[in-house]
């Protein structure tokens, strides 16, 4: 997975390309720990991304809880596999969809 990382103020804007699953996950999870003093709000462009596992989905929960009293979690350009992923597991309801 390729990570395009970007801070605009109290943003960051994350792009992601490839996969994101159980070998790539604990890229994206470091990042988001490590990367984040003065983040209000967190932008996952998934527009390239190709399939998202389980272990995906517990980093986009965990972040979206750690933003929720913040301006939160936004996620955009999410295609339809990686939707039909989301509606299946409900987190198209979870989740801030733009």
């Amino acid at each position: 997975m390729v990570i395009t990382a970007t801070r605009n103020g109290n943003e960051l804007d994350l792009a992601l390309k490839g996969r994101l699953d159980s070998s790539t996950a604990e890229e994206l999870e470091t990042l988001l720990d490590e990367n984040t003093e003065g983040v209000e709000k967190v932008v996952l462009d998934l527009a390239e991304l190709e399939f998202i596992s389980s272990s995906g989905l517990r980093i986009l929960l965990k972040t979206d809880r750690k933003y929720a009293a913040m301006q939160g979690l936004h996620v955009k350009n999410v295609n339809e596999v990686v939707m039909d992923v989301f509606r299946l597991t409900g987190f198209d309801d979870i989740l801030t969809l733009e």
